[in-house]
């Protein structure tokens, strides 16, 4: 299996990039996630997951080791394919993804484009479990950008309201304020809660 290029890249579009390894040209399927993170840089080192069917064998690539690792959890479950898995990881970042199916929050699963409430349903109850005891997601899910969102979640379990239902909105909060400290997240939630 080929699990990471290293090499220059030869060209970059939204959907695809092509890295030149030792002269071999390898065309390489990306989300806008990777696309977005896919600096100016001439070097650079992609990790990727090889599908093989039996009409073709196709490269997916990330930058990150933590967006393969979601992309390749998403294969497992029933009805979700490698396009529709990637099309997540266009629409959502792989924290927003765990982080919705740690917290259950099948409405920001439903958000991305070809996924309706049952595949939204099964994706939260074949990977909830998976996510919450394996220490690779802790990682992704305790990024600096997401402890705010941990604190905020605790803060509001004190004052009794429930992990899911806050989860929803501190959520929906943290997307539209990525900047905003543990005493905004909370203010905002308290008032739609």
């Amino acid at each position: 299996m080929i699990t990471q290029l290293r090499g220059r890249l030869l060209e970059k579009n939204p959907t695809h990039i092509v890295v030149d390894c030792n002269g071999i040209g390898y065309e390489v399927n990306i989300s806008l996630h990777t696309f977005s993170r896919l600096k100016g840089e001439e070097q650079i080192t992609i990790y990727t997951h090889l599908q093989v069917k039996e009409d073709s064998h196709t490269l997916y690539g990330f930058m990150e080791k933590a967006e393969r690792l979601v992309f390749r959890q998403l294969l497992s479950v029933s009805g979700i394919g490698a396009n529709t898995a990637r099309m997540m990881l266009s629409s959502l970042t792989p924290e927003q993804v765990v982080e919705a199916i740690s917290t259950e929050d099948t409405d920001t699963i439903q958000s991305v484009k070809g996924i309706g409430k049952k595949t939204a349903q099964r994706v939260i109850l074949d990977l909830k479990d998976k996510i919450r005891s394996s220490e690779e997601y802790s990682e992704i899910v305790n990024s600096p950008s997401n402890s705010n969102k941990e604190e905020a979640l605790s803060a509001l379990e004190t004052l009794g309201y429930t992990r899911k239902q806050s989860g929803k909105i501190i959520s929906k909060i943290c997307n539209n304020n990525p900047d905003a400290n543990v005493e905004v997240i909370i203010k905002l939630a308290l008032k739609n809660l």
